[in-house]
């Protein structure tokens, strides 16, 4: 009876209430996640050219046998850590950065886990000066042809480019109630209703749900989480991403660095032929 319950509650879900469960600020952000499902994490810093950007993490970590490079949006818990990661806005550093550890990985042999979760890339005039979107292209490009396995996590905001620069990947994965857009509900009512009280629609529009992208295809699995939202039951919710990413990873592993090339192009070929 419980079990039917849930189900008939998750099917009454609409993707505004995704999004708003997807931007709950108690939601598990990237630290809780590196801290549930990694040891011996060790941060790394700077992109070697400008800055060290806060809100883009990478590191070195143990998750369960593979040693990974761990990379994230850190959006923060607080107010306080909001501003000083900037709520999760990349500026090109950060996705530089996240590209030199890459290659590090890839140098030796290790796997790459991302954890995507950000309203979008920071559309500031310094971030626009240091050339935003060269680094989102050529970040695209860089992990589309490189030759190790990666996973990706959607865990809660997927927005736009500022998210899809770390999220091509051979498994991509996906919160049951994260959301995955090219734009914002509201930044999308504004420009079809120049009203973004129409939010609602245009998220239910968009198809950014978890359940929609998989009959898609833009994602390979969902994660189930707890009733009401993982961050009703964080720990529950960081142990089921990280049997999904264990088991992803298992099965990557088998294959040679050309096969994983091959096929991730062949993925992303792919995108959009609904036919």
């Amino acid at each position: 009876m419980a079990t039917k319950t849930a189900k008939k509650t998750a099917a009454k879900k609409s993707a505004w209430d995704c999004v708003k469960l997807a931007r709950d600020a108690k939601r598990p952000h990237v630290m809780d996640f590196i801290a549930a499902l990694c040891d011996d994490f060790e941060e790394l810093h700077g992109d070697r050219l400008v800055n060290d950007d806060p809100a883009m993490v990478a590191g070195f970590a143990t998750l369960d046998s593979f040693k990974v490079l761990v990379l994230g949006h850190r959006k923060g818990a607080t107010v306080e850590e909001n501003v000083a990661a900037n709520f999760g806005m990349v500026n090109p550093d950060g996705y530089r950065k996240a590209m030199r550890l890459a290659k590090l990985a890839e140098r030796f042999g290790n796997p790459i886990v991302t954890f995507v979760d950000t309203p979008g890339a920071y559309p500031g005039k310094e971030a626009e000066e240091r050339g935003q979107a060269e680094a989102i292209a050529k970040s695209l490009e860089f992990f589309a042809g490189l030759r190790t396995p990666i996973v990706v996590v959607v865990t809660g905001e997927g927005g736009s480019g500022g998210a899809l620069a770390i999220a091509v990947g051979d498994r991509v994965l996906m919160m049951e109630n994260a959301v995955y857009s090219v734009i914002s509900p509201e930044g999308c009512a504004g420009i079809l209703w120049r009203d973004g009280k129409e939010a609602p629609a245009a998220a239910e529009a968009l198809k950014i749900t978890a359940g929609d992208l998989l009959k898609l295809g833009a994602v390979d699995e969902v994660v189930k989480e707890p009733a009401g939202g993982a961050q009703k039951n964080p720990k529950s919710a960081c142990a089921a991403v990280k049997k999904s990413v264990v088991a992803a990873l298992k099965e990557l592993a088998k294959l040679s660095p050309e096969e994983l090339v091959e096929k991730r192009y062949a993925k992303l070929r792919a995108y959009g032929n609904f036919f």
